[in-house]
């Protein structure tokens, strides 16, 4: 019966520990904001650990410097940078509760366990796979358009 006993005292002293741990990464991924200032200096962006927009500043010259579809495209590139900063801190911040060998921003980006055909795009249906020009109520017949 003692045997038992430690067994499942060691299982539950093994459950808190795990909590524990996860609690931290959580606590951690919670903290995690990164900011980058474009290369203009006119934006800054501000992202969470979940790729969220969570801060955006524009320096007042920035609409006197940038056409709006360039300050958009400002305003993209530079959360795009502070998104890769972020991902990367929270890839830190889970590292240690992974098992040994994983990639924890790939694993974070929902690819670790894909192969890189399963990234690639679909394939775009030629125009031989193509069933608009056939009249489904008369065979053989094409539709006309």
């Amino acid at each position: 019966m003692a045997d038992h006993r430690a067994q499942v005292d060691e299982l539950v002293a093994e459950y808190r520990r795990g909590r524990d741990q996860l609690a931290e990464v959580h606590r951690a991924l919670a903290a995690i904001s990164e900011s980058v200032t474009s290369p203009c200096g006119l934006v800054t962006a501000t992202v969470s650990a979940q790729g969220v927009l969570t801060g955006l500043r524009l320096h007042d010259d920035a609409y006197r410097v940038h056409r709006p579809a360039e300050l958009a495209a400002v305003i993209v590139r530079t959360a795009a940078a502070a998104d890769a900063l972020a991902a990367r801190a929270a890839g830190h911040a889970v590292a240690p509760v992974l098992p040994s060998g994983t990639d924890p921003e790939a694993l974070l980006r929902g690819t670790a366990d894909l192969a890189p055909a399963d990234l690639a795009p679909p394939r775009v249906a030629a125009d031989e796979d193509s069933f608009e020009h056939v009249a489904w109520l008369e065979p053989g017949t094409p539709r006309r358009p």
